[in-house]
């Protein structure tokens, strides 16, 4: 995916925790991946001692933010916090102002963006990740949008807190609970489009695909394949 981007293509991103736990496979059996839940982050159970390296390939399991190599580098956005599957919506921010995105906006004058949807009933929800310039967020990527007003069992990830009340980027642990919709382009020619909710999609259909959701995304995509 990182050599295609890289390269010149255009990726849409439509989901949140998408790029999250680093796998293993093998050619000798090509039905299997292993993950390693190693650390730090959500998880379903807690490695053991000893479990952190995987069998397949001998490499160190757990976050691909752990392995050197953070979501935000290819998509711009990573994992930020995680609740029930409720959901919110996102606001326009100034980023969205820029001549290099109007765009994405055309044809869209509202300012709040995904109030709606068969996923929790928002378009910002659920699994959320954010941009951080730090983690490897291209500096020239604008945030178009941002999730806010979420319900009060969305908590942050693991990873982001120091303490109970402390951060690694020093912000409150409630403003790390949020969803950022990001476009950049490459310097091969190509761009990407991320959106950080994985309840995004199941705002399309609403009101038989006239909204403002769903004209995002058909501007995205025409332009992806014909720019």
């Amino acid at each position: 995916m990182q050599e295609y981007v890289d390269s010149g293509g255009r990726l849409a991103y439509l989901g949140g925790n998408g790029f999250y736990w680093r796998i293993a496979t093998s050619a000798e059996i090509p039905d299997v991946v292993e993950v390693h839940r190693a650390e730090g982050g959500i998880r379903a159970w807690a490695a053991e001692p000893g479990e952190y390296f995987q069998a397949l390939d001998g490499g160190y399991g757990g976050l691909w933010r752990r392995n050197g190599r953070p979501p935000q580098i290819l998509c711009g956005v990573g994992f930020s916090a995680q609740g029930l599957f409720e959901s919110s919506h996102y606001r326009r921010v100034p980023g969205a102002a820029d001549p290099r995105a109007a765009w994405i906006f055309a044809g869209i004058d509202d300012e709040i963006l995904g109030d709606f949807g068969l996923s929790g009933g928002g378009a910002a929800g659920f699994e959320l990740d954010r941009a951080d310039f730090e983690l490897g967020t291209p500096p020239d990527a604008l945030i178009l949008a941002r999730s806010e007003a979420h319900q009060s069992h969305h908590v942050v990830v693991p990873e982001e807190l120091l303490t109970h009340v402390t951060t690694v980027t020093g912000e409150r642990p409630q403003a790390l609970i949020r969803a950022d919709i990001v476009y950049f382009e490459t310097t091969a020619g190509g761009a990407v489009f991320s959106v950080g909710s994985i309840t995004f999609c199941g705002s399309l259909s609403y009101n038989n695909y006239q909204n403002n959701i769903s004209r995002i995304l058909e501007n995205v995509l025409r332009q992806f394949l014909t720019k």
